[in-house]
């Protein structure tokens, strides 16, 4: 059941034709037998996990109701708080911290709906970066050739589902730390609206920035994820407030509604390679989208995220820098040194200029309900190299892979990530972008466009 859907696997475990316990023995055997070769997880549950499975058998067995995931293994970014886990963040630091007490609250809901969880996940350390490299854990291997980075800093997370070891995993997005994963490893990936799912319990990067959510093989598959995930938590993160609002039992009617459609020029196809605007174009063309919309303050927009980030994650991690700075990453640290040291008008002036760009992009939004970007200006560069060509100039891998999804997560917005359909290529993704709280929108488009073959995620080459 390596690539069977989240779907098919509730429904299976639901209907009596296999046991939950079967379906997690089978995932911790290919978890076992596959992860030396892309090193993906940084833990196994594996007795959680039985346990686990052996309640939702239990249930079945007496007639008791099950949840919408019954039986469905997942596993989550090392930055959820997993009880009696330690949440590493991808860091050597907090190796010595204290196991939590609870799971996160989407850790929670999952397993309440039936989920099982089967591990922790490789990430860049402390969620600052795009590649997982990571200097404590090891690189994470693109299951579609192992020679090449997964993406960050969710690479684990979507590593893993696009090598068949988990249909569904938990990864969070501060500057596009799901999308360019999901994009250079094949995979989907949602990025909702800033604070429509709740972060408690996971560990924090720039808290004006974060973002969590799941990675799945199909639209159907992360509308149900999405759907359990979702709901108020003022109590653990006073910025999810929002009501549920179900969508994977409206997607047959979402996918006929009209929409009116524009593709992101300018700043969002500077420097991209052509694979990457060809994969692009093959999706507007689908959605019969026309329009070239300019957003002027995107790069404006991309540095302001940059100062953000630099500024309030060295505030974050100022008391350890000052204590242990040897222990980090290096590639991390140095980023972090720079930005405990940046003045605090930077961050204000950061901070102003959201109004202004949030202004535009409302503006877009009032031609077209969907707007098209690139997720990653390139496949999936080789691990290690430090450098790729952008318009013919040299320019940093770590740096630049993130250029159009930065002023995206800047004013918030929902995006799903999608794989576009490239059989025998290194995978390319779009970003399928909706107005605030619409999230609706965007899988009206994915919807569309995966049942008319153009988007889709395969199964990666070789013996996995």
């Amino acid at each position: 059941m390596s690539f069977c859907s989240i779907v098919e696997i509730a429904g299976e475990v639901r209907a009596g034709h296999v046991t939950a316990r079967a379906v997690t023995e089978a995932t911790l055997s290919r978890i076992q037998r596959l992860d030396g070769g892309i090193n993906a997880f940084t833990a196994v549950t594996a007795e959680r996990a039985l346990a686990a499975a052996d309640a939702v058998d239990a249930d079945r067995a007496a007639g008791r109701p099950l949840g919408p995931l019954a039986g469905v293994p997942f596993a989550v970014k090392n930055l959820f708080d997993v009880e009696g886990l330690p949440t590493l963040a991808g860091s050597k630091i907090r190796r010595e911290a204290a196991a939590p007490p609870h799971d996160a609250t989407l850790v929670r809901r999952l397993t309440a709906a039936g989920a099982i969880l089967v591990g922790a996940l490789n990430m860049d350390e402390f969620a600052y970066g795009f590649v997982t490299e990571n200097a404590h854990d090891g690189p994470v291997r693109n299951p579609h050739d192992p020679t090449r980075i997964a993406g960050g800093s969710s690479g684990g997370s979507a590593a893993a589902v696009a090598a068949g070891l988990t249909p569904l995993t938990l990864g969070s997005d501060t500057n596009g730390s799901i999308r360019i994963p999901a994009s250079l490893c094949g995979v989907f990936g949602l990025k909702p609206t800033y604070g429509r799912l709740s972060r408690q319990g996971v560990f924090p990067f720039v808290e004006s920035l974060d973002h969590v959510g799941p990675f799945a093989r199909s639209v159907e598959d992360l509308a149900l994820a999405y759907d359990v995930l979702q709901g108020p938590d003022p109590q653990g993160d006073a910025i999810c407030v929002r009501e549920v609002e179900p969508l994977s039992e409206r997607l047959e009617v979402l996918a006929n509604q009209p929409l009116r459609v524009g593709v992101l020029g300018g700043w969002f196809q500077q420097g991209a390679f052509p694979e990457v605007l060809e994969a692009l174009g093959r999706v507007a063309v689908a959605l019969k989208a026309d329009d070239i919309v300019q957003l002027p303050g995107a790069q404006a927009a991309r540095a302001a995220a940059f100062c953000l980030t630099a500024f309030e994650g060295g505030e974050l991690h100022h008391d350890d820098l000052a204590a242990r700075a040897m222990d980090y990453d290096p590639a991390v640290r140095d980023r972090l040194l720079a930005g405990a040291l940046l003045p605090e008008g930077v961050h204000r002036a950061a901070q102003r200029f959201r109004t202004v760009f949030r202004d535009e992009v409302r503006a877009a939004f009032q031609r077209y309900d969907i707007l098209l970007a690139p997720s990653s200006v390139c496949p999936a560069p080789p691990i290690g190299q430090a450098t790729m060509e952008m318009d013919g100039v040299p320019v940093s891998v770590r740096k630049n892979l993130g250029a159009f999804t930065q002023p995206i997560s800047y004013v918030g917005l929902p995006v799903l990530a999608a794989p576009v359909n490239r059989p025998g290529q290194l995978p390319v993704g779009v970003q399928i972008i909706a107005p605030a709280w619409r999230e609706d929108l965007a899988f009206a488009a994915a919807t569309r466009l995966e049942r008319a073959g153009v988007l889709t995620a395969h199964p990666p080459k070789g013996a996995l």
